[in-house]
């Protein structure tokens, strides 16, 4: 599988103040709308300790997105585990991890989406852009992976459709345009799985 996450240092408790400050802060107000100062000060760190151990905003902004997108795949990880064999229903898991993850996490959506909302048209150098690409590419991995194990006819294109189906799931959840979208798409999901072990099973 590609895209593995870079492995996020051992923060000491400081850098673990600021790291969880900034995570809330970053998530409800925007990353623009959130300077250092603000940050340092929700943290109960000078802002030079706050510089010491991250080095700039653009790498606090990294280590948010990057410490988010490690909970979320242990979150997946730790329910995938739950249904250990290859089928329709461990692919589905990716819906369910979702479902039970968003209210917690994700009121407003992906955090991931929400970054590159901000920054912009991601040839500027920005190291945002890169970071949230490798988010979203391991995702579509995993999706790809779990249809291979399954014995899912044309695995990766079934994996670009149910990447739609999450994807557009998550941005309902932001845009509240109507309740659980996770449930719909899940349920547009085993539709279309059911519809490929079918024709995969027909003379």
């Amino acid at each position: 599988m590609t895209s593995d996450a870079p492995l996020l240092a051992p923060l000491t408790p400081a850098a673990r103040r600021v790291l969880d400050a900034a995570s809330v802060l970053f998530y409800e107000r925007g990353i623009h709308a959130v300077g250092v100062d603000t940050i340092a000060e929700t943290a109960g760190v000078t802002k030079k300790t706050l510089y010491d151990r991250f080095g700039s905003k653009e790498a606090l902004v990294l280590s948010y997105l990057r410490h988010r997108d490690e909970s979320w795949r242990a979150h997946l990880d730790d329910l995938l585990e739950r249904v250990p064999e290859p089928g329709i229903d461990r692919i589905l898991g990716i819906f369910d991890a979702a479902i039970s993850w968003s209210d917690a996490n994700s009121p407003k959506g992906c955090s991931a989406i929400n970054a590159r909302a901000e920054i912009g048209d991601g040839h500027d150098g920005n190291a945002v852009f890169p970071e949230v690409a490798r988010q979203k590419a391991w995702m579509l991995d995993r999706f790809a992976a779990l249809c291979r194990e399954a014995g899912i006819a044309a695995p990766d294109d079934m994996a670009q459709r149910l990447m739609l189906l999450y994807e557009g799931a998550i941005v309902t959840v932001g845009m509240e345009t109507f309740a659980q979208p996770f449930d719909v798409a899940r349920s547009v999901a085993r539709s279309l799985l059911e519809g490929a072990e079918a024709g995969a099973s027909a003379p």
